[in-house]
């Protein structure tokens, strides 16, 4: 009997041990929306609401000046979650999959999965096309995941009912330009309600008291990528009088070069309403997003997780609604490459704070992996923002660097398929750009006068100097993250 009791005792104890040891390891909550800009409350909007992301924000910390590398969402996803910059992985299209260049590359969530975490993807986080691959695995990762959900709803059913720009948008193509459409429906019947349903019952399937092991759950949302569709109550939220259009001055593309107007087929005759239109469904897209953010961290609250367990909310790249007469994405202005960026981590100080700091995309993987106390591979990129989420005024890089490939046939018949590949820096107060190398344009904003982006002073001799420093700057990081795809670890 005694030794019976002895038994029971050990394995209590044993137990007991297991789980202290395992509660002290931090989950992470990976929130990924599609096309999301920097229209949100938090970051200042004036109509735009958002209160869920809002309090996780005076939860965490808000990264200011967060940018992508790539502004399209294979190789910007393809980059932030393996560390490494788009060229290096050969990832600059929407089709290619990093591993046919870089197959022993070590992703984000693999990282996690092989260091005993349970790891989920639901959604959207390596690239699927939107709307076709909803539902679909898309270019996904296998070894990244222990469990892969693909949700699919109403907003599938009704895509043939997309109101659109383009009088002859074929419907394949209804994820290429401005469709929208408002649908009476629950939040729960859309693709991304569904994710969230299925992202709260993995909290508790795979809840770290259930498997003995902690959490790295992604949840990968589809909007407000197009075709902009969302239940008619947040189309509500914002009715179209109370929308104002961003300024367009006549003269705002006079000293800009060709390949850096993505411009689309038709959306340079949008009327103003239709402008309108388009606006007021990519806010409401934006607030069901937030309702479903709501719902996630409310479950994680519920599930006794909050506490342990690091929440990044983030998009991939921006949105442009209209700047300099662009609309969606692909090219290098602040409205393209800069994104949201949200971090609550347990325990840390500083809750809602702000950081104006220069920050990366890249550097989420090393950040993560620090947070987590785990040993990051030794070729990443990127550079942890612990240091900021210690202390905001913390500096831990001096420019953002960004690429895209211009085609600049969407204006000049005469370049018909010609692919162009611009750079840019962004420092804290300068945005410097090449397209070509130089040889087709440039461009090079000084914020602090010119936080619209309105006056290219490329050819301003009293900033000559400074262009110079900026382009050395340019050439400098082009070389640092252009060596060729190889075999990982790189030399």
């Amino acid at each position: 009997m005694r030794l019976i009791l002895l038994h029971v005792f050990l394995l209590a104890f044993s137990v007991s041990a297991f789980s202290a040891d395992h509660d002290s390891r931090l989950n992470v909550l990976l929130i990924i929306a599609d096309d999301l800009n920097n229209d949100l409350g938090t970051y200042g909007h004036p109509i735009v609401r958002t209160p869920h992301i809002d309090s996780l924000a005076r939860n965490g910390m808000r990264f200011d000046a967060a940018y992508s590398q790539f502004p399209v969402c294979t190789p910007s996803r393809s980059s932030f979650l393996t560390g490494l910059y788009p060229e290096q992985i050969g990832v600059v299209e929407v089709e290619p999959y990093f591993r046919d260049y870089a197959p022993d590359v070590t992703t984000l969530p693999q990282l996690f999965r092989e260091n005993g975490y349970s790891s989920a993807r639901v959604g959207k986080i390596f690239h699927q096309g939107v709307p076709s691959q909803i539902g679909m695995d898309g270019v996904d990762d296998p070894p990244s995941w222990d469990t892969v959900i693909n949700p699919i709803g109403l907003d599938k059913d009704v895509e043939s009912r997309v109101n659109s720009v383009s009088p002859t948008a074929p419907p394949g193509d209804i994820g290429g330009t401005l469709t929208w459409l408002s649908v009476d429906s629950r939040d729960e019947a859309h693709t991304d309600g569904i994710a969230t349903t299925a992202a709260m019952k993995l909290m508790d399937d795979l809840h770290p008291d259930r498997t003995g092991k902690p959490l790295f759950l992604a949840v990968g949302y589809y909007r407000p990528h197009v075709p902009l569709i969302a239940p008619s109550k947040y189309f509500d939220l914002y009715p179209l009088g109370d929308i104002e259009l961003v300024p367009a001055p006549a003269d705002d593309r006079a000293d800009i070069p060709i390949p850096a107007l993505a411009d689309r087929p038709h959306q340079a005759d949008m009327t103003e309403n239709q402008k309108k239109q388009v606006t007021q469904a990519y806010y409401a897209s934006v607030s069901f997003i937030d309702a479903q953010v709501g719902r996630l961290l409310a479950e994680l609250d519920r599930q006794g997780l909050a506490d342990n367990t690091v929440v990044v909310f983030m998009s991939d790249h921006g949105f442009h609604l209209g700047s300099h007469g662009l609309w969606q994405k692909t090219d290098l202005f602040e409205g393209s490459v800069r994104l949201p960026l949200i971090m609550s981590v347990p325990g840390r100080a500083n809750k809602g704070a702000a950081s104006s700091s220069i920050v990366e995309l890249v550097d989420l993987y090393p950040t993560l992996a620090e947070l987590a106390g785990l040993e990051a591979p030794a070729y990443l990129e990127g550079k942890s923002l612990v240091p900021i989420l210690d202390d905001p005024a913390t500096e831990v890089r001096d420019s953002a660097f960004t690429m895209a490939s211009s085609r600049a046939w969407w204006t000049r018949p005469e370049w018909k398929y010609r692919e162009i590949t611009g750079y840019t820096i962004r420092t804290p107060r300068y945005r410097y750009t090449e397209w070509g190398d130089g040889a087709f344009g440039v461009e090079f904003y000084d914020y602090e006068n010119d936080p619209g982006e309105l006056h290219n002073l490329a050819h301003d001799r009293s900033m000559a100097s400074t262009r110079f420093k900026l382009a050395r700057m340019l050439d400098a990081r082009r070389k640092a993250v252009q060596r060729p795809p190889c075999k990982l670890p790189c030399p």
